[in-house]
């Protein structure tokens, strides 16, 4: 009896060992939630006649060439959803970025400040987020008339226009969330971009001193060529033919060059040509949201080539076909997985303005005050926007800036207003937690360029740093800008880049190979 007992203890004890383990574990880790992603893009290709933004005085485009477009991404980690919306315009606007998140928010529940809003600096696009109307209706008649007949000036119906289109395609995107899987890369494009700035001889450095100029010395920065790419995968259709089982129905493309090749019409630019190669590539018309890198001082023109660039509209192919091309191969290479977790920090604050002195803002009044032909178009237009911005700092001498990250899983977007230096680019990149760390010059707002202290210094110089209208921030405001987007990604934890599946242990060689060589 009594071993019998014994038996029966022994073979209960494991057992209620294992019970009292299992109560006493922590409950295991519950799965992620299902991560959507949704994308939609709206059409905002201006009117015939209306103005093209790009240069500091009156321009009107006369044909179209390609649409432009809103486009926008919303990604859910179950949560937490963030919205990233490219727009094919110079600039954004401070105003109108404040108006359309709030309306975003009440509509569809995103947070307004979880909504990123960047302009791809297109030279070709629409009359929205410059020279807003009544911006100097506190000067005098003189200087409104320089700034509403000689300058560029937004389009109230467009702007309203543009306003709707970007409300509309976040929260298009929101209700066409559905469960996917992310990929996340980068690839590397250093042949279509080129820094615009090289020191001279003297000491000095220039913005484009043109081909063959024997006192160029070279470069004055580098360039970014990082192209940055999420690619978003849903389950495929019954009806698609997909050899993988998913297809692809949107993309995030972030990279560095200004979008200044020659268009003969309102245009998106390179970026046209970046979505069609993309597109194309892979058999989708999913939406391709581009958001501008830190290109203040990045374009497409190599000043050290020997060669003329290409005629028309093959510069932008050459530039988006290749950008694009890279983005395949990123896509074509990256592992698909959960895209999470999302999240949005951002800082606002006010930087000072660069004040002219009073005595040059007598000359440029002089100045303007004669024909332009008599003076010279360069001379006349920077006397111009010395009287504006002197106008300008009368009524509010700080700009309000804002810094902004957004993540989506181990990337992350920091953002600002600025015509952002590349140097600054590359600084925020080496220096962030994330590994895949995108900055996105023209979003929220736009300040104008925001050169490096050392292009304000005795040796800088060069078309960014004029002081204008557009650009006049304090000389520190792009250190302050990149400080605040370091705080702010610290703020976010990386989440896991997805990784392909791992290899089955090792089973032996294949058998076909597993010989000495045969010479007889």
């Amino acid at each position: 009896m009594r071993t019998t007992a014994l038996c029966a203890a022994s073979i209960l004890a494991p057992a209620v060992a294992l019970v009292l383990l299992v109560l006493k574990a922590p409950a295991a880790r519950a799965a992620d939630p299902p991560f959507k992603a949704g994308f939609a893009e709206r059409d905002i290709t201006p009117e015939v006649g209306m103005e093209v933004f790009g240069n500091y005085g009156k321009q009107f485009g006369r044909s179209v060439h390609d649409p432009c477009k809103v486009r926008a991404a919303v990604f859910d980690d179950g949560s937490r959803r963030v919205a990233l919306v490219g727009l094919d315009t110079l600039v954004t606007d401070r105003r109108s970025v404040l108006a359309v998140r709030k309306a975003i928010e009440e509509r569809c529940g995103i947070p307004a400040g979880n909504v990123l809003v960047g302009a791809s600096h297109s030279h070709s696009g629409g009359p929205y987020g410059w020279g807003i109307p009544g911006e100097y209706d506190h000067a005098s008649p003189e200087v409104q008339k320089l700034a509403y007949e000689r300058s560029p000036a937004a389009n109230p119906a467009y702007v309203k226009r543009v306003d709707q289109a970007i409300v509309e395609a976040v929260c298009q995107a929101d209700a066409a969330r559905v469960e996917a899987r992310l990929s996340f890369g980068s690839g590397r494009e250093e042949h279509v971009s080129f820094n615009r700035r090289h020191r001279m001889v003297d000491g000095r450095t220039f913005t484009h001193p043109g081909r063959g100029n024997p006192d160029a010395r070279g470069y004055a920065g580098p360039i970014d060529p990082e192209v940055g790419v999420i690619g978003a995968w849903a389950k495929s259709d019954e009806r698609d033919k997909s050899d993988t089982g998913e297809k692809l129905i949107g993309v995030v493309v972030n990279f560095a060059c200004h979008a200044t090749t020659p268009a003969p019409g309102f245009s998106a630019n390179w970026i046209y040509y970046l979505e069609k190669t993309l597109r194309r590539a892979l058999g989708t018309e999913a939406p391709v949201v581009f958001l501008q890198g830190a290109c203040g001082d990045i374009t497409q023109v190599d000043n050290l080539s020997p060669y003329a660039d290409p005629p028309g509209q093959r510069m932008a192919q050459r530039v988006g076909g290749c950008v694009g091309a890279e983005a395949v191969k990123v896509l074509l290479r990256a592992e698909p997985g959960h895209g999470g977790p999302v999240g949005a920090r951002s800082r606002v604050w006010k930087i000072r303005r660069r004040v002219p002195d009073p005595e040059r803002v007598r000359k440029a009044l002089e100045t303007v005050r004669r024909p332009e032909a008599e003076v010279g178009h360069t001379e006349w237009v920077f006397a111009k926007e010395i009287v504006l911005l002197d106008a300008k700092v009368a009524r509010s001498p700080e700009e309000e800036v804002e810094v902004q990250a957004v993540q989506v899983g181990p990337a992350v977007f920091v953002s600002n207003p600025a015509e952002y230096f590349v140097d600054f680019g590359l600084e925020l990149k080496r220096r962030s937690n994330f590994k895949m760390t995108w900055p996105v010059e023209l979003a929220n707002g736009c300040v104008g360029y925001v050169p490096t202290e050392e292009a304000l210094g005795p040796g800088g110089g060069g078309y960014e740093t004029r002081l204008t209208s557009y650009s006049n921030l304090e000389p520190t405001a792009g250190r302050q800008l990149l400080e605040a987007g370091l705080e702010l990604a610290l703020e976010l934890a990386p989440g896991k880049l997805p990784e392909p599946t791992g290899a089955p242990p090792f089973g032996g060689p294949w058998s076909y190979g597993n010989n000495p060589p045969e010479l007889k």
